[in-house]
């Protein structure tokens, strides 16, 4: 029970052991059972009466609880929910050999649990990664792989940022060329910023329709992950401006998916007909996902200046009483809120809506700007999720070293994120009590496949897992639960980046392809990050 990752928050040893074999039986209501099932696939449990496996439902244990208790003779679990136990499902997998992690069982693998007792609940309700499909679309495969390595960890969110200037990536049946004409660009960037820019000549493209939207949430929701969508409005984009450039503020510009990184001038009008479009397409989202607590809105990086070339913008402001494109700006995105209330869904914004002022009192806001601006979001009422660059932005390499595949900048280790405290015990009760958890985040200008994101997200994920589950920087023996840890994810092939450094066909190779060390400092990034974020109308691009 010492390698437990997360760790439990109760996890006595006692003598002995519970053998299983495949095809063993589970009893309890059918919900909690199934749940069980899904995170022990390859003991292919059976549901059956009088089981040695015996689940119960007690929600006064508080949401996504759970207890074991394991003898020689049976193993009880009693959950709050369904995650609980899912959860603890998932625990009892790690308590096996590595080889449960295996899609097929292996032939002379003895299931034993050591006997005791364990006893979890999470510290935070919102326990997230943010994979980016925009800049590099992920085919469906590798959303569902990344749902199972969620759940593994006991991580409960996918934020999927599905639009951004370099790809709109899911159907539209209402307004149908965001996916026929936006989710694809001609070329990529190569190379560096602030260097001459040269392309791959290679098409990039992709979307998911709205029945892989439904079966992506589906999924998850069945592993007690929640599906975060993020439409990334209004600035961020050109792919639907490339497709609908009457959305624009300025009638006369015609735009195109970029394929650059970097931030774009290209920004939607905040005008009625803006609203209707955007309220469509969150309709349609919404209806393929089924059950939406949350949608990202974005909100973060704007550039206004064509909202204040144009006299249709300037004379819409004026007939809304307000003073600037700024002010503008925060009665936009306070606007679709309403929207997504009317509905029932809570809106999500980056934090530069937060500094803008005029959030629905109900808006989470998410903080990447450091943990200053987070501490004023949560002073202010909101609910908060501590997502800062340094250290949960996983695009970042994990060494300043050349040996490294090139990433944005450096460094952000493993050892950095263990020791990241979602909400710092200098903070005051109320202040801590509103951040309602913590992610990392995955953007992918730097990772454009499988097994780039796998190298990227592994095992620094495991360190997120672990603060995002008991709401603290990791222990001291973090490192030690780690290394056997390991071995499950080699088990269930996950190409991750080994602790001593990349494996030789990991290595960033030649050119661009290869980390440039100190040329991005992340402590330089925080440090500017955190100015711009003290600073009035910091809804304008910082880096």
């Amino acid at each position: 029970m010492e390698d437990l990752l997360p760790r439990p928050r109760v996890a006595e040893r006692a003598p002995g052991t519970f053998g299983l074999s495949s095809g063993a039986a589970i009893s309890g209501p059918a919900g909690l059972v199934d749940a069980v099932r899904l995170a022990l696939p390859v003991l292919d449990l059976r549901p059956g009466s009088h089981a040695a496996i015996q689940v119960a439902e007690d929600p006064s244990l508080g949401p996504e609880a759970y207890e074991i208790t394991i003898t020689a003779a049976e193993v009880r679990i009693t959950a709050a929910d369904r995650a609980g136990a899912h959860y603890a499902g998932q625990t009892l997998r790690q308590l096996l050999p590595a080889e449960a992690f295996r899609a097929a069982a292996l032939p002379g693998v003895a299931w034993a649990l050591p006997c005791g007792r364990i006893a979890d609940a999470p510290a935070f309700p919102w326990r997230g990664a943010h994979l980016d499909v925009a800049r590099h679309f992920f085919p469906k495969r590798e959303v569902l792989r990344l749902i199972d390595l969620l759940a593994a960890h006991k991580l409960n969110r996918l934020h999927l940022h599905l639009s951004d200037d370099q790809g709109w990536r899911v159907e539209s049946r209402a307004y149908p060329r965001l996916h026929e004409v936006g989710s694809h660009r001609d070329r990529t960037v190569t190379g560096f910023h602030g260097e001459e820019p040269a392309f791959d000549g290679i098409p990039h493209g992709g979307h998911y329709t709205l029945h892989d939207l439904a079966e992506i949430a589906a999924y998850a929701r069945a592993r007690a992950v929640t599906v975060v969508p993020e439409i990334d409005v209004p600035g961020h984009s050109s792919a639907i401006l490339a497709a609908y450039p009457e959305l624009g503020p300025l009638p006369e510009k015609r735009y195109r998916v970029l394929d650059r990184w970097g931030i774009s001038p290209a920004i939607l009008s905040p005008l009625p007909a803006t609203v209707d479009f955007l309220a469509t397409v969150f309709d349609e989202i919404i209806g393929a996902l089924g059950p939406t607590p949350y949608f990202h809105i974005g909100g973060d990086e704007c550039v206004l200046d064509d909202w204040a070339a144009s006299e249709r913008v300037r004379a819409y402001q004026d007939e809304l009483g307000l003073d600037s494109p700024s002010e503008l700006h925060a009665w936009f995105l306070h606007r679709l809120a309403d929207l997504l209330a009317e509905r029932g869904v809570r809106a999500v914004v980056w934090d530069e809506a937060f500094v803008s002022g005029r959030l629905r009192p109900d808006t989470v806001v998410m903080a990447w700007r450091g943990m200053e601006v987070a501490r004023r979001a949560a002073a202010a009422g909101h609910e908060t999720i501590a997502a800062p660059v340094f250290p949960m932005y996983l695009d970042y390499a994990e060494a300043s070293s050349a040996e490294e595949p090139a990433g944005l900048g450096d460094a952000t280790t493993v050892a950095d994120v263990a020791a990241f405290a979602p909400a710092p015990a200098e903070w005051t009760a109320e202040e801590r009590a509103r951040v309602i958890g913590t992610q990392f985040l995955l953007w992918s200008e730097w990772i454009p496949d499988g097994r780039t994101l796998d190298y990227r997200a592994w095992p620094r994920g495991c360190a997120a897992a672990e603060v995002a589950w008991t709401g603290h920087p990791a222990d001291q023996g973090f490192t030690g639960r780690l290394g056997a840890h390991l071995k499950r994810l080699d088990a269930l092939g996950v190409e991750y980046r080994p602790l001593t450094g990349p494996r030789p066909w990991q290595r960033g190779g030649t050119g661009w392809r290869r980390h440039r060390p100190g040329r991005v400092r992340v402590t330089e990034v925080m440090r500017h990050l955190a100015e711009s974020a003290a600073a009035p109308g910091s809804a304008r691009p910082n880096l």
